[in-house]
């Protein structure tokens, strides 16, 4: 009864008779807003309406095919890099980390070659050093017998230092600097110090040409490395970088040695990276113990859970609050630790999809060094009577640093998508009216004849459906099936 009276409310009221569907047909196809249409539904000629037809048809296959080709464009991610050069009044000054290539002082490490090993443990972590075998037996020997050993301490005491007898002169932009400026920090190279730490604002520069002079002692005769293993420079190691950020030695570190005048001008350079899928950056990602992501701290953060998890300690050098590792669980459990993230690359730098992707913006310092050497015979004169020391030992002790902006400006490398949604959607209506004359009115329209005819043709099928079965009632299916039986028989 039910299935009755929606096919009687259908038949009344939703489908209309054929005059009226095809009255509905041709006020669409004169009344349509898409060009060319009308023409094909009301020539006379059979040739002029075949022309149009093929016009038509042609019209919207190349608008067809020019859409599908900027939608592929548009989900192939495409980007575009622009470059500004911006001039300012002032720039901010950048950190500048000084390291000496000269790691522990002498007295301390006369009859203790074992450190330097030590240390090669300590800083395989920032970076992989192969450690040869020989050594491997006195390293147990000292290792077991020296449990409470801190090489953490040994080296913040008898480390490279930074006072007024190593540090001889200092001037930032026309004002006198100090030891207490400077930040110590651990690195590959052990104690290191780093001028403009913590970005104070006063450290600007408001001319070019002005910067940051330094004047180092590097006392040679108190700070010696072993030459057997390796440590055979003297002079001093410094790498420039954003104040909010760790120093990276590795690649990125300038050297000076001894004797020698550096003088270093440098650019900043910011760099904007597109977001993924069109750039390998992503803007979620944050650090625990780090103000702003860099892959140099997501990689040391990375590192020291993976080491905490597998140690249940953590080395110094890296960061975190865990409990620190003895010279033992480095040996032991560090060093293989470091060298399985190597191998097994557990913690991967650069792509989206890797453990620490590109950042979404980071500040660079190109750097260009030119070097002479240090002062000339009234020089090494005057610096000989003012520190009392021999023109030979000023010679191979003294390095003049001078770090300064080429000029008042900074780059900006920033990456762009080259396709936005407003100008897909632009591109798909310049299409859309160059070829067909259409418009999002037209798409509607279009659209709502699509509908109505199909609503049309499921109101069809529906009346042309087989009636339901009585299921509820057998004795009435069970006459109704006799009785087209017998008609069938009849017939």
């Amino acid at each position: 009864g039910i299935l009755e009276k929606i096919r009687s409310c259908l038949i009344k009221k939703l489908q209309p008779d054929l005059e009226d569907r095809r009255k509905y047909h041709e006020e669409f196809a004169s009344s349509t807003s898409f060009h060319g249409v009308h023409n094909i539904v009301h020539t006379q000629s059979k040739a002029r309406r075949a022309l149009w037809l093929l016009i038509v048809a042609g019209c919207l296959a190349i608008v067809i095919w020019q859409i599908c080709s900027r939608f592929i464009y548009y989900f192939s991610w495409p980007t575009t890099t622009t470059v500004v050069v911006q001039y300012v009044e002032n720039v901010k000054f950048p950190a500048v980390t000084f390291c000496s290539l000269n790691r522990f002082q002498a007295h301390a490490v006369s009859n203790l070659k074992v450190i330097f090993l030590i240390w090669n443990i300590v800083s395989s972590i920032l970076q992989k050093f192969a450690m040869e075998d020989k050594y491997s037996q006195e390293l147990n020997d000292f290792l077991l017998g020296n449990q409470n050993f801190s090489i953490k301490d040994f080296t913040r005491k008898n480390g490279f230092y930074l006072n007024s007898s190593t540090l001889l002169e200092c001037d930032f932009f026309g004002k006198p600097c100090y030891p207490q400026d400077f930040e110590q920090v651990f690195t590959e190279y052990g104690n290191c110090f780093t001028f403009n730490h913590n970005d104070l604002s006063a450290r600007r520069v408001s001319l070019s040409g002005r910067g940051l002079h330094l004047l180092f002692d590097v006392q040679q005769d108190k700070f010696t490395d072993e030459p057997t293993l390796g440590y055979t420079d003297a002079g001093i190691t410094f790498v420039i970088h954003s104040p909010q950020e760790l120093p990276r030695f590795d690649g990125l570190g300038l050297l000076t040695p001894v004797g020698m005048h550096a003088q270093v001008a440098i650019r900043q350079l910011k760099s904007i990276i597109q977001e993924y899928p069109w750039g390998e950056c992503k803007p979620d990602i944050k650090l625990q113990y780090h103000e702003i992501y860099s892959t140099t701290g997501c990689l040391l953060e990375c590192k020291a859970r993976y080491i905490q998890d597998r140690c249940g300690c953590l080395p110094f050098i890296l960061p975190g609050n865990g409990t620190e590792c003895d010279l033992l669980k480095f040996y032991k459990c560090v060093y293989p630790a470091v060298y399985d993230i190597e191998i097994k690359g557990l913690c991967t730098v650069g792509t989206h999809n890797s453990t620490c992707p590109a950042p979404c913006e980071e500040t660079d310092y190109p750097t260009t060094v030119t070097y002479s050497n240090f002062g000339g015979e009234k020089a090494i004169k005057y610096f000989s009577t003012k520190l009392k020391k021999s023109p030979e030992y000023i010679r191979q002790n003294l390095v003049r640093i001078e770090i300064k902006y080429h000029d008042l400006s900074y780059k900006i490398t920033q990456q762009q998508k080259a396709l936005t949604i407003s100008e897909l959607l632009a591109d798909v209506g310049g299409q859309l009216g160059l070829f067909c004359g259409a418009s999002m009115i037209t798409v509607i329209e279009l659209l709502e004849y699509i509908f109505t005819n199909f609503c049309w043709m499921c109101i069809f099928l529906l009346l042309k459906a087989p009636e339901m079965p009585q299921w509820n009632n057998p004795s009435q299916n069970q006459t109704t099936h006799k009785e087209k039986k017998r008609g069938i028989q009849e017939c």
